[in-house]
């Protein structure tokens, strides 16, 4: 039974195959045009001219006109000269004129001339009647004609016949035709045969653009696999991570609303251990990649733009970028836009993101959807995203998740999160497990933290080691924390420095705290220079006129975490300013910590002022850390009551610094508010 439909599907499908049918006879009638003269216009390199050949059969001048030379040679057939028949009978064939040309290239393929024979194959092709033309290309390429055995290896190939394509293929190969050697390159590939690329290389050399485009890649594929495996285009580590989920105090962080995958831009292979750009396999990809963009193939052209990016060489990337994409390239038009954004020129970028968005590229689609959210156009960055999923690029439903998430639409981005994650998008599988942890729903958060982190998710193998340490499982916690640390995350580097300290591994503890503060860890920063001030030796009393030493290591590291409005390392850098002599320093960061909330600092702010006379403004930051908690600004204060005869406040802020501590301090202070009490019952 055919359904309502059926026929017009059927009828569809005929004509498609009638047109592949005309495509690969066209295929093979330019291949041999292009190699080896289809026209043979002069027959002499195949034949040997008969005894009635006349003059006039011989090649034409440039000046001759195409109705000149065919005038002429129609004129020596007409006296049966081989020669011309052939010459006539292609001639004839380029035109398309099948009719007229068959009688000239079957009479002088029974003269024996094997360039008619592969002619009369091609004309025979394009008539529908593969079988037959087979056979003439048989005997033209057992008489030794490239061209001929290239086409009757490609006869054999499209029936299945693979020994049999090999060995035509070959023949025409190894008579230096460049489509046969293609061909037969292509044929050794796809069986994974080491051989082809011998034979890439001999069609490159010939000028074939796609052979030399296939070549690079395979030389390419050569140089990286040992470090990163086969190319591809794929996402790009550059386009970054999703933010942590976590903050150092194990707090649930919101996502960013308006970040999105770069996804698959090209990436160009990074250069093995000991090679330059330009040098070894890699260099010689990059001349056949330039090679073929030369000739016009637009891959070739992505390819090599995408080299010259990553070596920072963006005006010749962006030609190559634009030649590409003007031949039609959505790839390159989206990485043109990249490139251009990357400039500062963000209207051009929309333009060619927009050509490429349309030519189905999802990933420029999901560019223009952050593009209109970073403007506070969300329907239409939602409209984007949804382009980008419709296209196959998941990175916009993980996009879509991260929208609703802003907009505080978590039952919809959970959803988008959801399909994601189940298509492989790990960002998005730590997305959702964060959603669901909000929601309190850690049972479900776990699962999908662990698919996440073993995809290779360096967030959420951060996120499940914060869940194992606030169940105390500090063994599993740190197993996580190491593997996110392996990869580069920040905070992770910092727990596992801290758990390496808490150990007594010094030099492993330094180890990760280098990572995690030349990562901008302000805190891994901090115990980075505790470390190595703890190595410092006694630097001895300060003395006056002395030149002031230069700064440690330890002390740029704390600066560096002061500089990030680290209260402890700020109060420290003063400190070891303070013991350089340079107090002006010394209360700028004891100032600025105190400001912040830090007690130490105002306690030392208020030491610094009251050593400068400034004694009333050192009782205010001195309350401020006594209220704090500080217990030495407690005993401060009570002093300072006690000198001006305010005996009764001096025994309140003695009880106070008794109360706050340490011991010293409450000994000193249990002592003066004796005395005090003393002088107020005398």
């Amino acid at each position: 039974m055919v359904f309502m439909g059926d026929r017009a599907t059927l009828l569809e499908t005929g004509r498609f195959v009638q047109r592949h049918a005309r495509n690969a006879a066209d295929e093979i009638i330019e291949a041999v045009r292009a190699v080896d003269a289809v026209a043979h216009t002069t027959a002499g390199t195949d034949t040997t001219a008969g005894a009635g050949s006349v003059p006039d059969a011989g090649p034409e001048t440039e000046a001759e006109t195409e109705a000149e030379t065919e005038a002429r040679h129609r004129r020596a057939a007409e006296r049966g000269d081989t020669d011309a028949m052939s010459a006539l009978g292609a001639l004839l064939l380029r035109r398309g004129d099948l009719d007229a040309a068959e009688p000239f290239l079957r009479g002088a393929t029974a003269e024996g001339d094997r360039a008619a024979a592969n002619n009369l194959g091609v004309l025979l092709h394009q008539r529908g009647y593969p079988d037959e033309a087979a056979g003439w290309w048989r005997v033209a390429a057992v008489a030794g004609s490239a061209p001929a055995a290239h086409a009757l290896g490609r006869h054999h190939r499209e029936r299945g016949d693979e020994p049999a394509a090999e060995y035509w293929l070959r023949q025409a190969a190894e008579q230096g035709h460049a489509l046969g050697a293609y061909a037969l390159a292509d044929l050794l590939e796809h069986r994974g045969d080491i051989g082809a690329e011998r034979w890439l290389r001999a069609a490159a050399e010939q000028g074939h653009r796609e052979a030399a485009y296939r070549l690079a890649l395979s030389l390419e594929r050569r140089a990286t696999e040992v470090l990163r495996g086969p190319h591809a285009y794929g996402p790009s580590a550059s386009a970054g991570r999703a933010g942590h989920a976590y903050d150092t105090a194990g707090r649930l962080r919101a996502a960013d609303p308006l970040r999105t995958d770069d996804g698959p831009r090209p990436e160009a292979a990074e250069p093995r251990t000991g090679e330059t750009p330009g040098t070894g396999l890699l260099g010689e990809a990059e001349q056949w990649f330039r090679q073929a963009a030369a000739r016009g193939h637009r891959k070739a052209a992505l390819h090599l733009g995408a080299i010259l990016e990553q070596r920072g060489e963006l005006k010749e990337a962006g030609r190559w970028y634009l030649s590409s994409a003007k031949e039609g390239e959505a790839k390159a038009a989206c990485a043109l836009g990249f490139l251009l954004r990357d400039a500062g020129d963000e209207e051009s970028a929309a333009v060619w993101w927009l050509r490429a968005a349309q030519d189905g590229d999802g990933n420029a689609a999901n560019a223009l959807g952050a593009l209109h959210a970073a403007r506070g156009e969300q329907q239409t960055a939602e409209r984007w995203y949804r382009t980008a999923m419709d296209a196959g690029d998941v990175n916009g439903a993980y996009n879509l998740g991260l929208l609703c998430a802003a907009q505080d639409r978590l039952p919809q981005a959970e959803q988008w999160y959801r399909r994601a994650a189940y298509a492989g998008h790990r960002e998005a599988a730590n997305a959702l497990a964060v959603l669901l942890l909000q929601a309190g729903d850690a049972n479900g958060a776990e699962p999908w933290f662990s698919k996440a982190a073993e995809a290779g998710s360096v967030d959420a193998a951060f996120n499940l080691g914060i869940i194992h340490a606030g169940r105390d499982d500090d063994r599993t916690a740190l197993v996580w924390y190491e593997r996110a640390a392996a990869a580069g995350h920040t905070e992770a580097a910092l727990q596992v420095g801290i758990a390496a300290l808490r150990d007594g591994d010094e030099q492993t503890a330094e180890r990760h705290l280098r990572c995690a503060a030349g990562g901008g860890s302000a805190e891994a920063a901090f115990r980075l220079a505790t470390v190595l001030d703890a190595r410092r030796p006694d630097p001895g009393p300060v003395v006056l006129g002395a030149p002031v030493d230069q700064k440690t290591e330890c002390e740029e590291w704390y600066e560096r975490a002061a500089e990030q409005g680290h209260r402890r390392a700020q109060v420290r850098v003063g400190m070891l300013a303070a013991g350089r002599g340079d107090l002006t320093e010394a209360a700028r960061w004891y100032r600025e910590a105190a400001e912040a909330g830090s007690r130490n600092g105002a306690f030392n702010l208020g030491l610094l002022l009251a050593r400068e006379g400034s004694e009333r403004e050192a009782a205010l930051w001195w309350t401020r850390a006594a209220r704090a908690g500080h217990g030495r600004a407690a005993l401060r204060l009570a002093l300072l009551a006690a000198r001006r005869g305010e005996l009764s406040e001096g025994r309140g802020w003695c009880a106070r610094a008794v109360e706050l501590g340490p011991a010293e301090v409450a000994e000193r202070a249990a002592r003066l508010s004796e005395a005090l009490h003393q002088e107020l019952t005398a």
